[in-house]
């Protein structure tokens, strides 16, 4: 079985993906790892900051890991967050004070089409491969539910007519951005196997 370390420290991000791959791959976290750093995202791409992360973990350990950068984009406030989403409100990543700001920026918008996009950063064998997954859909007007995690509560995803907060994992699964990116990863691997 592959054994890949997953460079998180998000336990919400590794329940949803741990959903999704089951028992053919064997996820290690950081925690589990020993490994307790928090990776810096300087960069102002999801794409480089995913590298970022999986790079740092690779170098420490050597062995073959992924990471993933997620933001919201909102067509509104020209695809903000975007790349600062886990920190739009300020450093204390403080989920509550993201959705604050957004909403109070979003309320006298009329266009409230946004877009999850997540970004995976495989290193396999000291090679790196990226994996995209979308998730279009539309910023709501207050706060629903109180499942998920991040931006869950305010997005609405495409094909849904209840936001993701609303969503138990399954459900989420088949909107997400997050699935979506992860299913191209799975088959990926699969393909080596």
């Amino acid at each position: 079985m592959m054994k890949l370390i997953f460079a998180t420290n998000n336990e919400n991000k590794v329940k949803e993906f741990k959903s999704l791959l089951g028992d053919q791959f064997e996820i290690v976290t950081l925690l589990d790892a020993g490994i307790d750093i928090d990776i810096p995202e300087p960069h102002d791409t999801l794409e480089a900051n995913a590298r970022e992360k999986s790079e740092t973990i690779h170098r420490m350990t050597g062995t073959n890991c992924f990471a993933e950068d997620t933001g919201l984009e909102i067509a509104a406030l020209n695809g903000a967050p975007g790349v600062l989403s886990a920190r739009y409100a300020g450093e204390q990543k403080s989920s509550a004070d993201n959705i604050t700001k957004v909403l109070e920026e979003m309320r006298d918008k009329t266009d409230r089409t946004a877009q999850f996009r997540t970004v995976i950063s495989l290193i396999l064998n000291g090679k790196e491969y990226q994996f995209e997954g979308v998730s279009k859909g539309r910023i709501t007007a207050d706060i629903k539910g109180s499942k998920g995690f991040g931006y869950d509560p305010i997005f609405i995803p495409d094909g849904a007519d209840k936001a993701f907060a609303e969503m138990d994992l399954s459900e989420k699964n088949q909107y997400s951005h997050r699935a979506r990116a992860f299913q191209k990863f799975v088959a990926f691997l699969q393909d080596l196997q």
